[in-house]
């Protein structure tokens, strides 16, 4: 079985054209590294993606959440289409296996990078959209994107959710350490713990320090649910 074939059954969906799959799989490095045609990578289908997964995820809201006003659900959707939230929904899926990288980026630890991740989901809704049309590319976003809402928002809102739980239960304030850096001065990784007092509740990474807070809170808000239990 190739490699797209796998990923067609990981996502439950066979393209009629799965070099359309091929290209929504394709990162910029790749095709520069193997001079392919320009517009051979997956930036054009991404561009497309992503307005369908806004009229999809802005339908869904409107339907679910009858109650809410403009703004709240303008605020909500953010919170389900931004890039680290369409990152981690890319785990289920083990998208980052399936990407065509460079050797470099590849080596720099892209299969991984929150950016490239989530740019391929959008290109991976385009381009279900151009084979099968709108109907199967928003079956594909209701499985895997618009699934578990009060998790994927106690993820966007993982720091803001902690300084008020921390601040409703506990005398000892909460703040966030940087354990280490990694990587070149291109491509940093930033690890970071989340801690109450002296007390490292959680941990996490990113490429960016703010990113590594969030995902430590996000690890930190499971912990304390948990305990909680």
């Amino acid at each position: 079985m190739s490699k797209l074939d796998e990923f067609e059954k990981e996502i439950g969906y066979q393209f009629s054209n799965q070099g359309l799959l091929r290209q929504a799989l394709t990162h910029s490095s790749y095709a520069h590294e193997h001079h392919m045609k320009s517009l051979c990578d997956n930036e054009r289908l991404e561009f497309l993606g992503d307005a369908v997964l806004e009229v999809v995820s802005s339908e869904f809201l409107y339907r679910n959440y009858p109650d809410y006003p403009e703004g709240n659900l303008t605020k909500m959707r953010a919170s389900l289409v931004c890039e680290p939230t369409l990152a981690f929904c890319t785990q289920e899926i083990h998208l980052g296996d399936y990407l065509f990288l460079g050797k470099g980026e590849d080596m720099g630890g892209g299969r991984k990078r929150k950016s490239i991740l989530s740019d391929a989901l959008e290109a991976v809704i385009g381009a279900i959209y151009l084979d099968g049309g709108f109907a199967n590319a928003k079956e594909f976003v209701l499985k895997f994107i618009l699934t578990d809402i009060e998790h994927k928002q106690l993820f966007y809102d993982s720091k803001t959710i902690l300084q008020e739980l921390v601040q409703g239960r506990c005398d000892k304030q909460l703040h966030y350490r940087l354990v280490r850096e990694e990587g070149p001065d291109h491509d940093k990784c930033f690890i970071t713990e989340a801690l109450i007092g002296d007390e490292v509740i959680g941990q996490g990474q990113g490429h960016t320090k703010k990113a590594a807070e969030q995902e430590a809170a996000y690890h930190a808000l499971l912990k304390l649910r948990e305990q909680d239990k």
